[in-house]
């Protein structure tokens, strides 16, 4: 069992900056892949960014590329989404995820995922 927490979200003013955290319990956390997602009122949950087990390679979404940065510490049993130049458009309930790495995975993907945390909601403003 592994249980998700994620904090950090809030209202910023495009432009500017937050970085959401993620604490986890009850499995050891440097065995799982993680994963960031958004979803938006009346959206399909999406895909933002993926760190592996190892934190040796991230994965991430053309939307975001070169504004949100994944990291993860294992020693803190945390992971961290790092977003700067926030749009309007990242406006969204994020979610982080946990999933066992597999030789198959696919970071993207919802279904990669067991465990979800509850979201945290960021509001970006004009």
């Amino acid at each position: 069992q592994v249980q998700l927490v994620e904090s950090g979200g809030g209202l910023v003013q495009a432009g500017g900056s937050l970085r959401l955290s993620c604490a986890a319990s009850g499995r050891t956390f440097s065995s799982y892949n993680m994963g960031w997602f958004r979803q938006a009122p009346g959206k399909e949950r999406e895909f933002v960014v993926a760190i592996t087990w190892s934190g040796g390679t991230t994965y991430d979404t053309d939307s975001v590329k070169g504004r949100f940065t994944i990291s993860r510490d294992n020693a803190k049993s945390t992971v961290y989404l790092q977003m700067n130049s926030l749009k309007p458009e990242d406006t969204a309930v994020y979610y982080c995820a946990a999933g066992l790495p597999k030789p198959s995975s696919r970071y993207y993907r919802v279904d990669e995922y067991a465990y979800w945390g509850q979201g945290t909601q960021v509001t970006v403003s004009s």
